[in-house]
Order: structure tokens, then C-alpha cells, then sequence
């Protein structure tokens, strides 16, 4: 399953759009004021799935991931040189992300790929493409690519 992520261009608050490959809108993420990111999540409906929270009393930058009111897990930046690295609290899987931080693989314990995430350049607002093996772990990796998407805009 192959969805493109794409921010929207005029907004105050983090604002995106996720389609499907026949370009219907699966998802819609809202951005509220907050102290650090708040990000909702809703389907196609208007019905809110889940959210994403940034913690700010942390060093590193850490968000927490909510279907409804279940908190989930949590996924956090570690301190790293070179390739950007995150801790996931979250069904037992990784990030994997590379230099430039544009591309990223998420796989399970077992080392087993749950999705790949690639950045596409020339566009004016941030847009990636995920491609997630099972479609039922599609709300979770997008948890995932938002947190890592806050992240990267909070240090600009």
C-alpha cells in the first residue's frame, strides 16, 4: 500500500494531506496550538483516529502516539553523529533512517520491513512517499513519519 504524504502549502499550524495511489484522500492531520507539536489524525470522514503529542520538558526531542485516548507508544531522537537515529516504543519496531534524513525504513524485531519512507525533492512543501507492507499498520507509520517530520522542522 503506497500512500503520498504531503504538507499543505498556506497554513498556520502543521497541516497534511495523505492519498492513496488513485490520489483519493485517505487521511487528514491537523496541527493545533500547543506547547510543542500536536498533531491529530482523521480519516477520510472527519472522524479523528488518533494523535500525535511532543513532549517538551525532554532533552531530546520525544512524541507520544494515541489511537483515540490509547497511548500506543512513543518514539524519541537519540543523540547521533551521523545518521539520524530514533528510539520506538512502538510494536517492537526501528527506524532506519539515512544521512541526508530524507529516507527512512521501518522494520520490526526480526529485522522485517513494515514500510519504507522516501522524501520527494522539488516539491514546496514537505511531501514524502510511503509504501507500508500491511495496510493495517498505515496509521502507525504515519504517527511515525509525522513525529520524524515535527522533529526535522523543529531544529529549522
Amino acid at each position: 500500500m503506497k500512500l503520498r504524504f504531503r504538507q499543505r502549502f498556506f497554513s498556520w499550524f502543521d497541516s497534511y494531506d495523505i492519498y492513496s495511489e488513485a490520489g483519493e484522500t485517505v487521511y487528514t492531520v491537523k496541527g493545533e496550538l500547543a506547547w510543542g507539536h500536536l498533531l491529530r489524525i482523521y480519516d477520510a470522514r472527519g472522524e479523528e483516529l488518533g494523535a500525535v503529542k511532543e513532549q517538551v520538558m525532554t532533552w531530546l526531542p520525544k512524541f507520544e502516539m494515541y489511537l483515540g485516548d490509547r497511548y500506543i507508544g512513543c518514539i524519541r531522537k537519540e543523540f547521533s553523529f551521523f545518521r539520524p537515529r530514533f528510539r520506538v516504543d512502538c510494536n517492537g519496531w526501528q527506524v532506519e533512517g539515512d544521512w541526508f534524513e530524507w529516507d527512512y525504513r521501518i522494520v520490526n524485531a526480526a529485522g522485517q520491513s513494515i514500510a519504507s519512507v522516501s522524501k520527494e525533492l522539488w516539491n514546496w512543501t514537505d511531501t514524502y512517499v510511503i509504501d507500508v507492507v500491511r495496510p493495517q499498520d498505515a496509521l502507525c507509520v504515519l504517527m511515525l513519519v509525522l513525529a520524524i517530520d515535527a522533529e526535522k522542522c523543529s531544529k529549522n
